[in-house]
């Protein structure tokens, strides 16, 4: 699972358009493996305009020059180092007493977080591992609390997660932390192999498992918001094991401790396939709803929902009801690398969820890049729709170009999309964002 770290930390090109900055490297193509005490290193900067245009009367445009240097340290399998952040020079806009430097940015402990993008001590293939920095369409484990989950879908907060791993015997476990500066979103889950306890150590690791999730967010960093407590028990069982190809079948159930009555239940199936050039991963999920508990409550929308969920109802997340029903819930991750029949390297990253409910809610969370001409030319798109269907549904997208001239280091970038601004009680400004600059890198 080496691709999940290196995924998340050392890529040299950006695929996802983070919200109001051109984006640092995240979950994209692994780079080619080190090996033991060979290190390399990336040293970039990149300069834009970058315009934020509310859409409302009563917001003013604002204008920046943005600076952003990377460094990227790459240790081999079990080390990785990623720093750097984006400060905005003020050009235009904010009135007579707006900072030079964007005061949003920078008015918390938290948003200096964001100078770490990626820190990784060790690897799933170790003992022990720790990762901290930006957390892109994060899951934990299973998947049934928290599922493709971002902590910067915030404009104006800029935290940095982390979350550590660790094995020792029949027992596996993940915990993170969306905000390690902040008393905010923590969970943990631990999963057991059945099979090892039961008969020793097995052969193939991990074909039978039970597991148990909990997730808490105390509400205190990144704006005030209700709390909420969320725990869950999966079982899954691998029924088809090949060198290129596994599939498993799971089952669950979980709560919302100290609230009778909100429960939920599921069921599915999911397959793995890598190849040379493939690398897959599909999952199908019927769920069951019941007294305002949902799986994937914390979401790719949470650190919006947390202060005000989709839906006619204006209330946050923690305190919405949600209705009782059924739904179907489906996930693609699709990553390609091949040559095409006119010659070119091409690489493609594809990663599509959505969930339909029995009383007419569709969510949609997708995200695609494609690198084109030996990696010279890159691009990528992102939306996100919650609530479809029903009044108050929320929306969101972005896309970004990159374009490296000649083969060297220089390269031009353009970016753009949509934004919500968290304002006073759990509403929001909706805004509009548009950069265009130019980068330089060196690779060693």
């Amino acid at each position: 699972m080496r691709t999940r770290w290196w995924g998340l930390l050392l890529g040299f090109f950006p695929w996802l358009a983070e919200a109001a900055t051109p984006p640092a490297p995240a979950r994209e193509a692994s780079p080619p493996a080190t090996s033991s005490g060979t290190w390399h290193s990336l040293l970039r900067m990149e300069a834009t305009t970058l315009a934020l245009l509310p859409r409302s009367d009563a917001g003013s445009d604002d204008g920046f020059a943005q600076l952003e240097p990377t460094l990227i340290i790459d240790g081999g399998a079990d080390f990785g180092v990623n720093v750097g952040a984006p400060v905005r020079l003020r050009l235009w806009g904010g009135g007579e007493r707006a900072d030079v430097v964007r005061r949003e940015d920078w008015d918390s402990v938290s948003d200096w977080g964001q100078l770490v993008r990626g820190l990784k001590l060790g690897s799933d293939h170790a003992p022990v591992g720790v990762w901290l920095g930006a957390l892109e369409s994060y899951s934990l484990l299973s998947g049934h609390l928290v599922r493709r989950y971002s902590n910067r879908l915030n404009p104006d907060y800029h935290p940095a997660g982390g979350f550590f791993t660790g094995t020792l015997g029949p027992l596996y476990t993940e915990a993170f932390a969306s905000d390690v500066l902040g008393a905010r979103l923590m969970g943990v889950e631990v999963a057991v192999d059945v099979q090892h306890v039961l008969f020793g150590r097995p052969r193939e690791k991990g074909r039978y498992t039970l597991a148990l999730s909990a997730v808490h967010d105390w509400g205190r960093a990144g704006g005030r918001a209700p709390p909420v407590t969320l725990a869950h028990l999966d079982g899954t069982a691998v029924v088809v094991v090949r060198p290129d190809f596994e599939a498993h079948l799971l089952a669950g159930w979980g709560g919302r401790p100290g609230r009778g009555g909100a429960w939920g239940a599921v069921v599915g199936a999911g397959a793995d396939a890598v190849t040379a050039t493939l690398d897959l991963k599909l999952r199908l999920e019927v769920r069951r709803q019941h007294g305002g508990f949902r799986q994937g409550s914390v979401g790719p929308d949470y650190e919006l929902a947390r202060f005000q969920a989709a839906g006619a109802d204006g209330v946050p997340l923690a305190d919405a009801s949600f209705p009782e029903g059924y739904s179907l819930c489906g996930e693609a991750v699709v990553g390609w690398e091949a040559e095409s029949h006119g010659g070119p390297w091409k690489h493609l990253k594809l990663s599509l969820a959505a969930e339909a409910f029995t009383w007419g809610r569709v969510d949609v969370d997708g995200r695609v890049a494609v690198q084109l001409f030996g990696r010279a030319v890159e691009l990528a798109a992102k939306g996100l729709a919650v609530g479809l269907g029903h009044p108050g549904a929320r929306y969101l997208g972005a896309a970004e170009v990159r374009w490296r001239f000649l083969g060297g280091p220089l390269y031009a970038l353009s970016t753009g999309g949509t934004l919500l601004f968290p304002a006073a009680e759990g509403a929001f400004l909706p805004a509009a964002f548009a950069s265009v600059g130019l980068g330089v890198d060196d690779a060693r």
